[in-house]
């Protein structure tokens, strides 16, 4: 295993963080928190925050802004709301959206979590505007979060990244395939969380949508460790194949980012950093990452992509495949 000198400085947070309060919120809410993020065509980056009220229920509220950083225009009420008449599995809210624009369908999909009795499940609903919002309702059911549609089709199959929770067998990420984006099958588990005394040994999930490069998808996942004081969440890295995204191809062995600001070491839930979103600037290298803080605020940090890259090429190694049980595989349907 690497020491130390495997550490490195990727991810530099933006000095005038956090950029999100609830404060500067148009209307009265508990906190914002674990924004999808989208660069539109115009160069306008938006955020679609969760927003946790006072019941302790989430909705999702847009926030825009000309740079990424500042002067952000939030619409003055929810943009999206749990809908309990058409989708009874929102009964306790939509959490945690992460936004992919799909060319094909010259749509953006916005994946989340809907929260009810059954526990969380993944939904799906697909927008032009972030105005008007066509739901496909619940495509994963509980226990699922963590979920994120990649951008186009492999051998005509829709992928989707999701982290599923068994009993007994832990909570690990994994990836399925569908036809419609309705029906979902071919189950592959893709990533393992680890064991023992690991900084992702309790559990892993998919953090933002994956990011396609020439080199294969990085993704950026957060991984969580139970200590004497709670649990902490920190960010690693992994890299999966262009064309054939079920296969890993090399994982880090440690942590690149994890919360030591005040902001995120102190709030609702201490010690989280956990994006959903990023946006890339015009150079097609610099990367913005949008976390949730301490399940408080919203953040932001910027990368580079060709470090990340270089960074998982030093650090990276194989990643060994364990089934879990025989549940690697499900027919399409």
């Amino acid at each position: 295993m690497a020491g130390n000198d495997e550490f490195e400085v990727l991810f530099h947070r933006y000095e005038r963080n956090p950029i999100l309060t609830r404060e500067m919120w148009p209307y009265p809410c508990n906190s914002v928190l674990n924004p999808g993020a989208i660069r539109l065509a115009d160069g306008t980056t938006l955020l679609l925050c969760r927003v946790e009220d006072f019941r302790g229920h989430s909705h999702l509220t847009v926030a825009r802004s000309a740079d990424g950083r500042g002067g952000w225009e939030i619409d003055r009420e929810p943009s999206f709301a749990p809908d309990l008449e058409q989708f009874p599995e929102e009964l306790w809210g939509v959490e945690d959206p992460r936004i992919s624009y799909i060319p094909e369908l010259e749509k953006y999909s916005v994946v989340y979590v809907a929260y009810s009795r059954g526990g969380p499940a993944v939904s799906l609903a697909l927008t032009e505007d972030f105005r008007h919002y066509e739901r496909l309702g619940l495509v994963l059911p509980p226990e699922n979060k963590d979920a994120a549609l990649l951008p186009r089709r492999f051998d005509g199959l829709w992928m989707l990244i999701h982290r599923p929770v068994m009993p007994g067998l832990g909570q690990h990420i994994w990836i399925s395939s569908s036809k419609d984006l309705i029906h979902w099958g071919h189950h592959h588990l893709i990533l393992e969380a680890r064991y023992g005394g690991w900084w992702d040994a309790d559990k892993i999930g998919l953090s933002p949508p994956m990011i396609e490069t020439p080199e294969g998808w990085i993704m950026i996942y957060h991984g969580v460790r139970v200590t004497a004081s709670g649990r902490i969440y920190r960010l690693g890295l992994a890299l999966f194949d262009l064309e054939d995204p079920t296969k890993a191809l090399l994982r880090g062995d440690s942590w690149v980012f994890g919360p030591s600001a005040t902001y995120e070491r102190e709030g609702d839930v201490p010690n989280v950093v956990f994006p959903c979103g990023y946006t890339i600037d015009d150079d097609g290298d610099t990367l913005n990452i949008y976390y949730g803080v301490a399940d408080t605020a919203i953040a932001m940090a910027h990368a580079s992509i060709t470090d990340i890259l270089h960074w998982l090429k030093r650090h990276g190694r194989p990643v060994e495949h364990t089934p879990v049980s025989g549940w690697e595989t499900r027919p399409l349907t």
